[in-house]
């Protein structure tokens, strides 16, 4: 066993160090022309690592693979680096890019994890999770009475996601709770539809980006488009919702930022290596000619979310309204490996237009807006001057026209249960009439 064990360690070395001299090569070669000099590899530290590895195969209690002690390695070493950054075996790596497409199973939830739990960052629209009543913010700390405590990101999202039709029970930890409260989500095929739209009223137009994909600044543009076709004459305004939208992919939040402003910096990412370091800039258009935008934001906005809202403030182009966003300012990228896995690494900080990290802060709206519900005062039958018996009559006065009014009044009282949006619609009413005077 003596001589086995000192033959392990040994073949373990030469693993370790085999393969940094690979890499160290190939770096060196990109890196050339900096004439960055690379620090030694740390030889010591990768015998300890090999030793652990060898009295992980011959003492623990149970047989372990080489497989499963490696692949442990290679996550605990990106899981211990920031929330964000993962090892993505063959299934994840999979998932992760079905779920950029806009389809996949699962509960319906973007996560990250906070002090050893799952933090909910935003259920997704129309999915369990949201229907299930899950909020932004909130602690996840068991998953079918297993402690989340000690797990990876990645184990997490396994249990999470399952066959479609089953379900799951999640302990839930949330502020204003007396006591961690549970819920019974079923698992289902999501689909995100990532962009919506409506016209709220003539004149004043509403789209939703919920997540940010591949294909929704084309949906996006579309929307517009036909809510422009439904106000049949030009927009007074346009509200643009990223509440509760996580994120996504970082080209998409630009062309939606650009399709709005017409020149500068709409975001740039620092990072250590020159691939790192990158600026997109706005092309000279805006879908809305100018018109007044208000950009609806809460905790749940993040990442890309927060790239659209940032730009947007900072160019002065929207007035950004509701809550602070989640703060979440870094870039990762997907790095493939061999065999069908992949890294998520993080590899920069993205900045505004004007030079803000929003890493931890988030954007902070121009108009703070708090979530709120909205009811109807009941306030009893009021008497107006049209009941009283022998009242004078309006001589301009049209019957037709008060019907349709009372239909349209009706319209609006249900759109006013959502406080936040009610406040954006009322706030471009009066740039409106503000900027006819």
């Amino acid at each position: 066993m003596k001589y086995a064990s000192r033959y392990v360690l040994i073949l373990m070395i030469g693993v370790f160090i085999g393969a940094g001299v690979t890499i160290e090569r190939a770096v060196q070669a990109k890196r050339e022309q900096s004439k960055e000099v690379l620090s030694p590899l740390p030889l010591t530290e990768l015998r300890t690592l090999t030793e652990v590895f060898n009295r992980i195969k011959t003492d623990y209690v149970e047989e372990v693979t080489d497989k499963k002690i490696i692949n442990d390695a290679i996550s605990g070493m990106l899981s211990k680096l920031d929330p964000h950054s993962a090892y993505l075996d063959k299934a994840s790596y999979r998932e992760m890019r079905i779920g950029t497409e806009g389809k996949f199973g699962g509960l319906g939830i973007e996560v990250t994890m906070e002090n050893g739990f799952v933090k909910v960052v935003s259920p997704i629209e129309d999915t369990p999770a949201a229907r299930a009543g899950l909020k932004s913010g909130d602690l996840i700390v068991k998953l079918d009475e297993k402690p989340v405590k000690g797990m990876t990101l990645s184990d997490a999202v396994k249990i999470m996601r399952g066959k479609v039709g089953s379900k799951i029970e999640l302990l839930v930890v949330r502020e204003g709770f007396n006591k961690p409260k549970e819920f019974t989500i079923t698992r289902a095929v999501i689909k995100i539809k990532s962009v919506k739209y409506r016209l709220l009223e003539p004149g004043f137009g509403y789209v939703r980006v919920t997540q940010f994909q591949a294909n929704s600044p084309k949906n996006m543009v579309s929307a517009i488009a036909k809510v422009k076709a439904k106000n049949r004459g030009k927009l007074k305004g346009m509200i643009l919702d990223l509440r509760n939208n996580p994120g996504g992919v970082l080209p998409a939040a630009v062309s939606i930022s650009d399709a709005f402003i017409t020149s500068g910096l709409i975001v740039y990412t620092e990072g250590r290596s020159a691939d790192a370091k990158l600026k997109y800039s706005a092309t000279p258009s805006d879908i809305l000619d100018g018109i007044p935008l208000v950009v609806l934001v809460n905790g749940g906005s993040a990442s890309a979310s927060e790239i659209v809202a940032g730009a947007l403030q900072d160019h002065k182009r929207a007035i950004i309204l509701g809550t602070k966003t989640f703060g979440k300012g870094s870039v990762q990228t997907i790095l493939p490996m061999s065999g069908g896995t992949a890294l998520k690494l993080t590899t920069a900080r993205y900045y505004t237009p004007k030079g803000r990290s929003i890493q931890e802060v988030g954007i902070v709206p121009d108009i703070i807006v708090e979530e709120a519900k909205v009811t109807k005062a009941n306030n009893g039958t009021r008497i107006r001057e049209e009941d009283l018996t022998g009242h004078l009559q309006n001589e301009n006065k049209n019957n037709n026209s008060a019907k349709k009014s009372k239909k349209k009044k009706n319209q609006k009282e249900n759109d006013a249960a959502d406080y936040q949006l009610n406040e954006a619609l009322n706030l471009l009413k009066g740039i409106t009439i503000f900027a006819a005077k």
